[in-house]
């Protein structure tokens, strides 16, 4: 099928589509395709292709589908055609969106116009399932329901991810889908950024996502990578050509008569350059001009084509008049899908006068009415033309209108802002409100440019000088998750003391730019900032508060000039504390974390934990997601409870944490740091798959931020311990050399655990002992001048004497004592257990024994799984070597089954290397347990033992043969035998009764 280039036909008749339903493209949009069949074809075939695979079963089946060219070779028609075409299909589900040339800064105007259609007509239990906990995230932006007034600022990134899950979700409960985007290359970059990620995404899904996009030199510098990775994703991939000069004699001929002379039709063609839009102008002006198509008026085509492209307001006004006109600047204005009652209320026009402009504008091919009574311009192209007649003075005003309309409709601030940036300042304190309203609900959608553009434009209202600086730190906060450099510049403006900040936000404002600073790694900044701050602060909470800060950034700090003197004044404003605010529970904190860092009795550091808690939780004002204190605050707790032995607790506090972050929508830094904590307590419990998992989501997220900073530093080190312990050395290796893991290490903040210490171990794993023992020689010297001795976080002091103790026995003797005592003053059972075991590698004999048998009991009391496996393995590795076989081959044993259950393959395979060794088997002969298998299974297990066969145990237990059969094939499973060997694997006899009969 043909169709015709948009502008050459009839008027179309409202709101129906060509199959009668609502949602395809209006009939009267039906036009001939001239030069277009392969395209077509594609097209055909990629909806043909999603269809079938889906009615097969199929589910990741997703095709992209991109036409691109210059503007007004029909696109636009291309994809009215795939429209059609997928709505003629059987449950086939089409969304379609269009960018907007004076939309493309209102955030998700695209996903909005694609997406709210079909989400806002879920049922409660499908929307449930569809947005799990996204809805409060995703909702608001795409235009669900509006941000409540306490909305926090959500990371782009959240909103992103939120969609992710959204549409991986809605696709297979309305597939097959097709989802069209027409100019793309006017889409927000809010939409424009998901939709290059999701365009990757979409080959695991039943979704056909088709694009259409003039060529590059449309798209801005920011939008444009966006546009090459989309580009570089498509399956189908057309760029549209100019039409031939065949096809445009066809369309000459059919608008102007059979009799148009060739001449006359091919110089129709040199002139459009075989554009079919400037053709369809062009034959417009032929016929205003009543001109025969005949050779010798082809001397005026030039000049007619270039009026026709180019209409000036002199051509508008002569071809539509100044009433008629003034409603075009009014839909102009709008952009896409145009309210017809709001169009007439910017253009002050009675509603007479506004039908009747209406009327004649749909005469001219200048508007058409869509599905639900909006209307939308014939061509964009008509749409840009018109608005750049719009003399500056009404186009200003026209601006401030359409704000004051689109608020008083109740669409809201985010699609009426761009107006009000558009609109001269005037020095009107009610216009910054409303830009700061705006703002404030731009980043509740995860909008943040928008914020900043809402900002901008309120500071050169101006605002009043007693909000100047108000406005200076709103836009400084407005960067916060997503651009640390703006953020640091404009709170550096908004705490001039020249702009008179009021004293309780230059408290706030100091501390998020000192949080800012401290996140991107300056942290001696970060320290700085606040200690300069405090003497200007009158209020003594901002102060405490502010000190507290300071001293937090002193203690993350790689290295400090004084680490005593830090720990000592923590401990003055400790003993100082008056009540339990969230300064005071701050302190709290920081003096429990202070004291696990220097090795004091852990009992301390919990009592000081419990107290800062409130009723073991987290307290108002110390909230991960809380903008008081960040979630530096909750992670000192959780790291807290991390190292004195109460995983459970940290567990909780960092499963609390990514949910909170996934719930804010932030996606970035914060829960790739939520990732980190969760990692390591699982690291530390033992559970080295499920840390693995985290860590490298935590480890995607930070390259996703960018390289060098801490949380990757954080997140690479315990990664390597962790591949360590599963025995996987040689790829913890070259995980260290791909992230420059190693001296000097990350040039000022503190790594979790301690970077040198885990490089240190990392060396000693590759056997690289003179390597390590200067490494940790090092960092031992420099941990020692902090004071801080804490022999789980930084275990320099028995990997030290395990890399000494063939060259210098005495010298690691004396560190693996005194590491001992460092664990047993903090009191930890797995600092001890483990400090022995490092202790027991340097000893022989009966010692070793004597060690490892202290070890394995202390660490028996801890919740650290793979330290206590390996315990148990060199213990029987010890007992081994003195001569006591069975014992050892007990313990070897129940490391075998530790080392395993905390995925420790490189354990497990020492331990049965040490078993084979002595002549036993690798692993321990059992009977299954009467708990491995069902009541039921056992029930069958027992008469199949006796011989009964399939059919009269069927009988005798009344239930289907079928089912008989399913429950000995997992009694087989589980037992690992047949039926042979069934009775000895189950530790059964023939006349042994089963667990009914006894």
């Amino acid at each position: 099928m043909t169709e015709r280039p948009i502008g050459s036909g009839r008027e179309p008749e409202p709101g129906r589509e060509p199959d009668g339903r609502p949602g395809a493209p209006a009939a009267e949009g039906r036009t001939t395709l001239r030069d277009r069949d392969s395209e077509v074809r594609s097209a055909e075939a990629a909806v043909d292709k999603l269809c079938r695979e889906f009615a097969a079963g199929g589910t990741e089946i997703g095709e992209l589908l991109v036409f691109s060219g210059q503007a007004g070779l029909g696109k636009t028609s291309l994809l009215h055609e795939v429209r059609r075409r997928a709505h003629t299909r059987e449950r086939c589900t089409v969304l379609f969106a269009r960018g907007g040339e004076q939309q493309y800064t209102e955030p998700y105007h695209v996903l909005r116009q694609l997406l709210q259609p079909v989400l806002g007509g879920l049922t409660e239990p499908e929307r449930n399932e569809v947005f799990g906990n996204w809805y409060d995230t995703v909702g608001p932006a795409i235009g669900l329901f509006r941000p409540g007034s306490e909305a926090v600022a959500i990371d782009p990134q959240g909103i992103r991810d939120g969609l992710d899950y959204v549409l991986t979700q809605l696709a297979p409960r309305r597939a097959p889908l097709v989802m069209i985007v027409d100019d793309l290359h006017w889409a927000d970059l809010e939409s424009l950024s998901w939709l290059a990620a999701f365009a990757v995404r979409s080959r695991e899904l039943p979704v056909l996502l088709v694009a259409a996009y003039r060529d590059g030199e449309e798209f801005t510098p920011e939008a444009l990578p966006f546009q090459q990775a989309i580009a570089a994703q498509a399956t189908r991939r057309h760029e549209l050509r100019p039409l031939t000069p065949d096809s445009m004699s066809e369309i000459v001929r059919d608008a102007l008569g059979p009799d148009a002379d060739e001449q006359f039709c091919y110089e129709v063609w040199s002139v459009t350059r075989g554009n079919p839009y400037d053709a369809t102008a062009l034959i417009g002006k032929v016929l205003d001009h009543e001109l025969e198509p005949v050779e010798e008026n082809t001397a005026m085509l030039g000049e007619l084509a270039a009026e026709a492209r180019g209409m000036t307001l002199k051509t508008w006004l002569e071809k539509l008049g100044t009433t008629t006109l003034r409603f075009a600047w009014a839909a102009a204005l709008l952009g896409t899908d145009i309210n017809p009652e709001l169009a007439t209320r910017i253009s002050a026009l009675s509603r007479d006068a506004a039908g009747e402009a209406v009327k004649q504008l749909r005469k001219h091919r200048v508007l058409t009415q869509v599905p639900g009574g909006n209307l939308e311009f014939v061509h964009p192209l008509i749409g840009t033309s018109i608005y750049k007649t719009m003399p500056d003075a009404a186009r200003t005003g026209m601006h401030g209108v359409a704000f004051t309309e689109i608020e008083n409709a109740g669409l809201g601030l985010i699609a009426a802002s761009r107006h009000l940036i558009a609109t001269h300042p005037e020095g009107d304190d009610r216009t910054v409100r409303k830009l700061r309203r705006a703002a404030a609900e731009h980043l509740a959608i995860g909008a943040p440019e928008a914020a900043q553009a809402c900002l901008k434009r309120a500071l050169s209202e101006p605002p009043d000088e007693d909000y100047r600086a108000e406005v200076l730190y709103e836009l400084g906060c407005s960067a916060l998750l997503t651009d640390p450099v703006a953020t640091v510049n404009q709170l550096r403006l908004a705490l001039d003391p020249d702009e008179g900040l009021r004293s309780e936000l230059r408290v706030d404002a100091t501390f998020r730019l000192s949080e800012v600073l401290a996140r991107s790694g300056q942290l001696i900044a970060a320290a700085q900032v606040c200690k300069d701050e405090i003497g200007l602060t009158k209020d003594p909470a901002g102060r405490l508060r502010l000190e507290a800060a300071s001293l937090m950034w002193q203690a993350w700090q790689k290295a400090e000039e004084d680490g005593p003197a830090r720990s000592h004044r923590l401990e003055e404003l400790w003993r100082g504390l008056q009540g339990r605010g969230t300064a005071e529970r701050a302190i709290l904190a920081m003096r429990a974390w202070d004291l696990t860092l220097r090795g004091e009795p852990a009992t301390i550091a919990l009592s000081l934990v419990e107290e800062a808690l409130e009723d073991g939780r987290l307290p108002d004002g110390l909230q991960w997601t809380g903008t008081t204190w960040g979630f530096e605050l909750p992670a000192i707790i959780g790291l807290t409870f991390t190292y004195t032995d109460r995983l459970a607790l940290a567990e909780r506090l960092f499963s609390d944490a990514i949910m909170e972050f996934e719930l804010a929508g932030w996606s970035g830094a914060h829960r790739g740091f939520a990732y980190f904590l969760m990692g390591l307590t699982r690291f530390r419990r033992g559970l080295l798959a499920e840390a693995e998992d985290f860590l490298r989501r935590g480890l995607r997220l930070s390259e996703r931020i960018g390289p060098g900073l801490p949380l990757q530093w954080d997140t690479v080190g315990v990664l390597i311990d962790t591949l360590i312990a599963r025995g996987r050395v040689d790829e913890a290796w070259d995980l260290a050399q791909k992230y420059n893991f190693g001296p000097p290490y990350h040039p000022t903040a503190m790594v979790l655990p301690d970077a040198p210490s885990l490089y240190g171990k990392l060396l000693l794993a590759k056997g690289k002992h003179v390597a390590a023992a200067a490494t940790l020689t090092r960092v031992g010297g420099q941990l020692a001048e902090r004071g801080w001795h804490n022999t789980v976080w930084a275990p320099w002091a028995g990997h030290l004497a395990v890399a000494l103790s063939r060259e210098d026995p005495e010298h690691a003797w004396e560190l693996a004592e005194e590491s001992v005592a460092r664990a047993k003053t903090f009191g930890a059972a797995s600092a001890i257990g483990t400090a022995l075991r490092l202790q027991a590698e340097i000893a022989d004999g009966p010692k070793a024994v004597e060690l490892l048998e202290a070890a394995v009991g202390h660490l028996g009391q801890s919740p650290a799984g793979y330290e206590h496996a390996v315990a148990l393995v060199d213990l029987g590795c010890a007992l081994r070597r003195v001569g006591r076989l069975d014992d050892a081959a007990e313990y070897l044993y129940q490391g075998i089954e530790l080392a395993q259950h905390c995925a420790a393959d490189g354990l497990v395979n020492r331990a049965r290397r040490e078993l084979a060794k002595s002549g036993l088997r690798p692993n321990r002969l059992r009977t299954v347990s009467r708990d491995a298998l069902s009541q039921r299974e056992w029930e069958v297990a027992a008469l199949a033992v006796k011989g009964v066969p399939a059919p009269r145990i069927a009988l005798e237990l009344g239930v289907p043969l079928s089912l008989v059969h399913r429950r000995l094939a997992a009694v087989h499973r589980k037992a690992g035998t047949d039926a042979e060997g069934l009775a000895a694997a189950l530790g059964l006899t023939g006349e042994e009764p089963g667990p009914d009969e006894e």
